[in-house]
């Protein structure tokens, strides 16, 4: 779920930091760069782990930046294809399921990987007609899925007013198989 990525960066340092010592003002500016961002095909930025190196702190002609070339390691959130993770169910609609993992929301159960047999109720949430009987997917329950894909959807030129936020990582998952679905159904 969570790795180490190796990056390389050319990273201006704004002149208001040069007062500071050279790896906090580097490891602010890498922070303040990185973290909370999807960096496509890597996953989300969780942290600086470390600092390998920094060369450079050229200023180039009419620019008050010094530049350096850092590598460094960040840790990023990228769940692999065939994973169990376990999050809350957020949302149900006519599209399936929306879960979240309270630090990455983007995660969605299509109709088609629901368990066989289910059915939406009447009052929007998704019921699996078990032969033990209904068991309602109630929100806010515990959810044991399996991610089968992960898309980094190109960014968006235009949007409609009313289309929801743009997701720059998607998580799609499952809950048929034994013991995926919610924790509340295996609990006895």
């Amino acid at each position: 779920m969570f790795c180490l990525s190796l990056i390389e960066h050319n990273l201006p340092l704004p002149p208001h930091l040069l007062n500071r010592p050279l790896l906090d003002a580097i490891k602010e500016e890498l922070e303040r760069l990185f973290l909370d961002k999807v960096l496509s095909n890597l996953g989300l930025c969780i942290s600086i782990y470390d600092i390998r190196t920094i060369e450079g702190g050229f200023v180039f002609p009419g620019d008050g930046s010094s530049t350096y070339k850092v590598v460094f390691r960040l840790i990023m959130f990228r769940p692999y294809v065939g994973e169990i993770l376990c999050g809350k169910l957020k949302a149900s609609d006519a599209n399936g399921l929306h879960l979240s993992l309270g630090f990455f929301d983007d995660i969605k159960v299509p109709v088609h990987l629901l368990p066989h047999k289910s059915r939406m109720g009447d009052d929007g949430i998704w019921i699996w007609e078990h032969e033990c009987g209904d068991l309602p997917m109630d929100l806010d329950e515990e959810v044991h899925f399996r991610v089968t894909k992960i898309n980094y959807p190109p960014i968006p030129l235009e949007q409609d007013a009313n289309a929801s936020p743009f997701s720059p990582m998607e998580i799609i998952g499952e809950i048929y198989g034994d013991g995926l679905g919610l924790l509340s159904w295996w609990a006895d």
